[in-house]
């Protein structure tokens, strides 16, 4: 990095050029804080780290955002209020973040929503999903605070096919990408990196990593990128914006900042190393919650991965006791962090399994999940793996997974009861909306009764680490004096997440990284040329 400069010294950087914002990353939050920029005027380099754009969002097989009240629902005629969806979040976060974050979150995914309409390519549709936590005050069982960007054909911007990151299957199982539509993630993607080209004053650029960021007289004025190999310097006339993602594939920073897992499992793209947070801390950013990330259960596959899963419709989780010990049919998240709680009680040793039985199953021994991020391959891969085994009886399968038989047998008989009386007494399957979900709506409780008898091993994965650095309520990025540093932004995985350790809603991560990065562009709008 270049040195620090004292006041009335001549800068000593060579810049090989010069832009109004420089950003970093190209998941949603990257592409929107582009498309701003542009559509604002500014003159805008995105620079994204890996050999495609899309970042994490481009996974997303939904790519939905949780936006209270915006135009898409209200012209659903949704009853919904943003006082009511701001005492749902609140409540649910408390106060482990400030609350003029969380409230700048809740309030300003609606007028992000109309800003991005009026833009002809821009797109969305309703994708109703239930909040996660049910049984907080002014929770939506309907799932009405969520939209998803509309399909868009293939053939309304063809050179994005290939530039387009995912979906999972084709990065991890070599599938073809599609050529019929962007979906998902990916057409969300797709629309504001199509939006964004269309201004002139916008470059969007592959395989260039923001490396270090440069300050002059206390103030970010911008940062050096490897290109292919190449450092380059590039001067802002207002701002760098992190929207680079997460760190959870750096092992190293995983491990120092005590975040559960490893990258094998996480489902974040591989450019998620944490160069953004480093060249942030660096200049003498603050940052808060680098422990957390957003969790979920992981099935196990033949490759070593446990890949997020989700939408148990049977089977229970059992501890190294042989015994139940969580809600299967909880939010991925509540799941994964009652999982990891297990692990640090010394309940739990992963992989845990997943015990079912021979009911209504193709295979005989595939296990009952109805979604995974990463497609199942053939089942006897993953029985000569030994993650999916099977038994006549549940004594037989016990010994098999190294748990008492005794207390396997008890745990699936007491599991049975509930199922008759329609009941979770311990630990409330089917109580919430959620949980009834991909249920039809009746709680998800099936005996296990019919063998013979199986387990299937699962870990924890993520969908990225969440903590970052911090940041005020215009993304602007703040030193431990909780001062801001000037021309730093930082939104997304990069920021501190305002949901602190709890993950309220579907389409959280997209959205809030949304929000930010848009809010960040037109702070930088409203400041003026050095």
């Amino acid at each position: 990095m270049a040195p620090l400069e004292s006041p009335g010294e001549e800068p000593t950087t060579t810049w090989d050029e010069v832009t109004d914002v420089l950003v970093a990353g190209s998941g949603a939050g990257g592409v929107t804080g582009a498309y701003t920029a542009a559509r604002e005027g500014l003159d805008v380099i995105l620079v994204e780290a890996t050999e495609k754009f899309g970042g994490t969002t481009a996974y997303s097989g939904g790519g939905g955002m949780w936006f209270p009240c915006n135009p898409v629902l209200m012209r659903a005629g949704v009853d919904d209020t943003i006082e009511d969806a701001l005492e749902y979040y609140t409540s649910v976060v408390g106060d482990r973040t400030p609350r003029a974050l969380q409230e700048t979150y809740v309030r300003s995914g609606a007028p992000l929503v109309e800003y991005l309409e009026a833009d002809e390519l821009i797109n969305f549709s309703l994708l109703p999903w239930p909040d996660y936590f049910g049984a907080a005050p002014k929770a939506r069982a309907d799932g009405m605070r969520h939209i998803a960007a509309k399909p868009w054909k293939v053939a309304a911007a063809p050179h994005l096919r290939e530039l387009v990151r995912g979906p999972l299957d084709s990065d991890r199982l070599g599938a073809p990408q599609p050529d019929d539509y962007f979906v998902g993630g990916r057409a969300l993607i797709a629309r504001l990196l199509a939006a964004a080209q269309r201004h002139p004053n916008s470059s969007a650029r592959l395989n260039t990593a923001l490396v270090e960021l440069v300050v002059e007289d206390g103030a970010v004025v911008g940062a050096v990128v490897d290109a292919d190999g190449e450092r380059r310097s590039i001067r802002t006339r207002r701002g760098v914006l992190l929207a680079a993602g997460g760190f959870e594939h750096n092992d190293d920073m995983r491990a120092r900042y005590g975040v559960p897992g490893s990258s094998r499992d996480t489902m974040g793209p591989w450019g998620n190393r944490g160069l953004a947070h480093q060249a942030g801390i660096a200049v003498g950013a603050d940052t808060d919650l680098m422990d957390q990330a957003w969790w979920s259960p992981g099935l196990t596959h033949p490759d070593g991965t446990s890949a997020f899963a989700l939408w148990f419709t049977g089977g229970i989780f059992v501890d190294d006791h042989g015994r139940r010990f969580v809600n299967e049919s909880a939010a991925y998240d509540r799941l994964g962090r009652a999982v990891l709680a297990a692990v640090d009680d010394g309940r739990v040793t992963l992989p845990f399994w997943m015990i079912y039985d021979s009911a209504g199953d193709r295979d005989g021994v595939v296990p009952p999940v109805k979604a995974t991020n990463v497609s199942m391959v053939e089942p006897e891969k993953y029985i000569a793996a030994g993650l999916w085994r099977s038994a006549d009886t549940l004594e037989e399968l016990a010994v098999q997974i190294g748990v008492p038989p005794d207390n396997l047998v008890d745990s699936v008989a007491r599991f049975n009861d509930f199922v008759r009386r329609g009941v979770d007494e311990d630990f409330g399957r089917g109580d919430e909306p959620y949980d009834r979900a991909f249920s039809g709506g009746v709680p998800p409780l099936y005996a296990i009764e019919k063998g013979p008898f199986h387990a299937a091993a699962f870990g924890v994965s993520d969908l990225g680490t969440k903590g970052g650095l911090r940041t005020d309520t215009a993304a602007r990025v703040l030193d431990r004096a909780d001062n801001v540093i000037p021309g730093l932004y930082a939104a997304g995985n990069t920021m501190a997440a305002p949901s602190g350790t709890v993950y309220p809603g579907g389409g959280n991560p997209i959205g809030t990284s949304m929000v930010f990065s848009h809010l960040a562009v037109l702070d930088m709008v409203k400041g003026t040329t050095p």
